[in-house]
């Protein structure tokens, strides 16, 4: 079934169906990112959410990334090989701060509407999102090759770039 233009603007997130809701997904794979919560911390930025709690985003991304192509090589399996794995759904959206700011389901949900360089707004095509470098598209390490030990020198701040 095609999806009704624009959609997103005239649908709640609760009132999508699950072909519109795996749709606003921009295939960023920011969510694949290993980020690391500090709910300690007294300085830096601080999520709108949850002020408390400074999420601090790495570029080390899971074992399954294909990084190239910003997509999981076990998407079907993914809650199971990986159990911190968050599959987000519309019960569990309200949790959502650890996602990035550029996140559809997280703009959406904070009434911020998708960024001019989201697929749904370019026919489908990821081209402007990665020119435009909204993805990880080549800028992971994978966790396998990194010592966890040390994840302090991989923390990054691209990850929080929300262009329009």
């Amino acid at each position: 079934m095609a999806l009704a233009e624009r959609y997103w603007e005239t649908k709640t997130l609760d009132e999508m169906n699950t072909e519109e809701w795996e749709a606003l997904c921009d295939g960023c794979a920011k969510c694949c990112l290993n980020k690391f919560i500090d709910d300690d911390e007294a300085e830096g930025p601080t999520d709108v959410l949850h002020p408390e709690e400074q999420v601090h985003y790495t570029n080390i991304a899971c074992r399954y990334l294909n990084s190239h192509k910003c997509e999981c090589t076990e998407y079907n399996q993914r809650s199971v090989l990986v159990p911190d794995c968050i599959t987000l759904t519309k019960a569990n959206l309200k949790d959502i701060f650890f996602m990035p700011t550029s996140c559809a389901y997280r703009r959406l949900h904070e009434g911020r509407g998708l960024p001019g360089w989201h697929p749904l707004l370019n026919g489908g095509k990821k081209s402007l999102m990665h020119k435009k470098q909204m993805s990880v598209r080549n800028k992971t390490l994978c966790e396998t090759r990194v010592d966890m030990e040390n994840f302090e020198d991989y923390i990054v701040r691209w990850p929080l770039n929300d262009l329009d």
